[in-house]
């Protein structure tokens, strides 16, 4: 009894941190919505919102290389681990040490990215040559928003921090920043490009610079406040010294692979996009307006559950209790499984309604409604891939073992291209979605299976049960949502936003009844659930 009390304990306190970081990330997701309904309604789908989107996801991948991706992935466990072997004053030498390092690359980073634009957007969408006026305006946006790569890969070390010492809520919060300053560009500053004669998608340039701004000085405050703002320095001595130390060659050692898994995924995201360039114009809008539909369901549910594990599998790992580590990846498993699966269901037979809600109106037309659907159902396909893949992962990356992910990322690059030589014919950039949610599904597999076969995984007794119960609720969701979809009027002028969206409402908070109600039907405790 007595060993049950603080598990139970231990349990709520993880459930609480994921919850709060869901619903900060729902509150980003939200702000991220209302961005793209504004950008859908003010620019559309074309060759310029392409133009923007292939711009933007160029520091994004840089970021991610510096930033949460390969970078975080060494830092955060090294982080954890110099804080429970040698204590605070260490682990700030250390945080200081990274940063210096981190700056630096950063700094010439951006520097060869604002001179190499040209190139980096001929890689990654030589496609947009078709539209001459539209290279140049992602060239020229690529060049000014360059420099949030280092802005974002600053927050990233910034989050690291804040989450090891279980601080979960501002790293959850920033990106709404991000969101407010894009859409007040979109609402003050491209209005008053046009009437001066500028292009107005030149606006998001101003939101995103300033979304990096607001973000990184929000995170400089939270550091301060806790005394752990990192100390920069940019003597060539103090660089030097930063490099020598232990746990600084520890994090580049492991970023090695990791920089590789990253590399391996943004390369396939590079084909991906490639691909989509020399599609109709506005297929990489469509998929850019879909995939910000899967971030809702992704980010709720996958991120927030990897940013509250990590730290507490690292944990477990430092006191080698194995135990504790199965049995916190066996509850993130199955809370995947209970919430990723009625949205994967949801986004293949309600998508249409989805989209045409957000979506569609201004000059975001009907085929821009079903071109957007068709993408967004290629991804739902892998959702329960992309937000297992949240949970897996850090199975691995706790232990410090990075090499296994990036070997199975690399299969999974080449499964997903051999899905794209069969589906985008057929299906056109529904093809590349759809490809890339197949892969997700692979990935997820791959790395469930290796967690097992190390002994770090053992699923704990009742999976059977519990996958019937959820599949029994599931397919009762699912009938209700197809009915729904086809009986209810969705498209179309003679069809108002208001009554779009107050059906839309009423179809939701049904489904979440039908849904939770058929689980407690089939016998499912969700508040045991919640607390085992």
């Amino acid at each position: 009894m007595g060993c049950a009390a603080p598990a139970t304990l231990a349990a709520v306190s993880l459930f609480k941190a994921a919850s709060t970081v869901s619903l900060l990330t729902l509150a980003s997701r939200v702000t991220g919505m209302v961005r793209d309904l504004l950008m859908a309604s003010v620019f559309g789908a074309s060759a310029m919102t392409d133009a923007f989107n292939v711009a933007f996801r160029l520091p994004n991948m840089f970021r991610r290389l510096f930033g949460e991706g390969a970078f975080s992935q060494a830092f955060v466990p090294v982080l954890g681990a110099t804080k429970g072997e040698q204590g605070e004053a260490a682990t700030r030498l250390l945080i200081d040490r990274v940063a210096t390092i981190l700056s630096a690359v950063l700094a010439l980073t951006c520097i060869a990215g604002v001179i190499a634009a040209p190139v980096l957007v001929w890689v990654m969408a030589s496609g947009l040559e078709q539209d001459p006026r539209g290279f140049e305006a992602a060239v020229v946006m690529s060049r000014w928003m360059f420099p949030y790569i280092g802005f974002m890969s600053l927050v990233a070390l910034g989050a690291g921090i804040l989450n090891t010492w279980r601080k979960f809520a501002i790293p959850a919060f920033t990106p709404v920043l991000l969101n407010v300053a894009m859409i007040a560009a979109i609402w003050f500053a491209a209005p008053w490009f046009a009437r001066i004669g500028i292009e107005p998608i030149y606006a998001l340039v101003i939101g995103v610079m300033g979304g990096g701004v607001l973000q990184l000085g929000l995170q400089a405050v939270a550091l301060r406040r806790m005394g752990l703002l990192p100390h920069v320095q940019w003597r060539w001595s103090a660089i030097r010294t930063a490099w020598a130390d232990p746990g600084t060659r520890r994090i580049a050692t492991l970023m090695g692979p990791a920089l590789l898994g990253v590399g391996v995924a943004h390369l396939s995201a590079i084909i991906n996009l490639q691909i989509a360039s020399h599609l109709t114009p506005g297929s990489v809008s469509w998929m850019s307006y879909a995939e910000r539909l899967m971030e809702f369901p992704t980010a709720m549910l996958g991120v927030a559950l990897g940013v509250v594990l990590t730290p507490q599998l690292v944990a477990a790992n430092a006191a080698k209790d194995t135990q504790r580590y199965s049995e916190m990846l066996d509850w993130g498993l199955r809370l995947v499984v209970l919430l990723a699966l009625p949205c994967t269901v949801a986004l293949l037979v309600f998508s249409e309604p989805l989209v045409a809600t957000l979506y569609h109106r201004g000059a975001f037309s009907v085929q821009d409604v079903q071109q957007t659907t068709r993408a967004l159902m290629g991804y739902g396909a892998g959702l329960i891939g992309i937000v297992a893949i949240k949970v897996l992962a850090p199975g691995f990356y706790a232990s410090q073992d990075i090499r296994t992910p990036v070997r199975i990322a690399v299969m999974v690059l080449i499964v997903t291209q051999l899905f794209n030589l069969v589906l985008v014919p057929l299906f056109a950039q529904a093809g590349l979605t759809l490809a890339i949610g197949l892969g997700a599904l692979v990935n997820a597999g791959a790395l469930l299976w290796g967690l097992i076969r190390r002994g770090r995984y053992t699923p704990s007794a009742g999976w059977s049960m519990f996958f019937f119960q959820v599949i029994a609720a599931t397919a009762l969701l699912a009938i209700f949502l197809i009915w729904t979809a086809r009986t209810l009027p969705w498209i179309g002028p003679a069809v108002h936003d208001l009554q779009r969206i107050g059906m839309l409402a009423m179809v939701l908070a049904a489904s979440a009844a039908i849904y939770f109600l058929a689980l407690w039907g089939a016998g499912l405790k969700l508040r045991q659930f919640m607390r085992a």
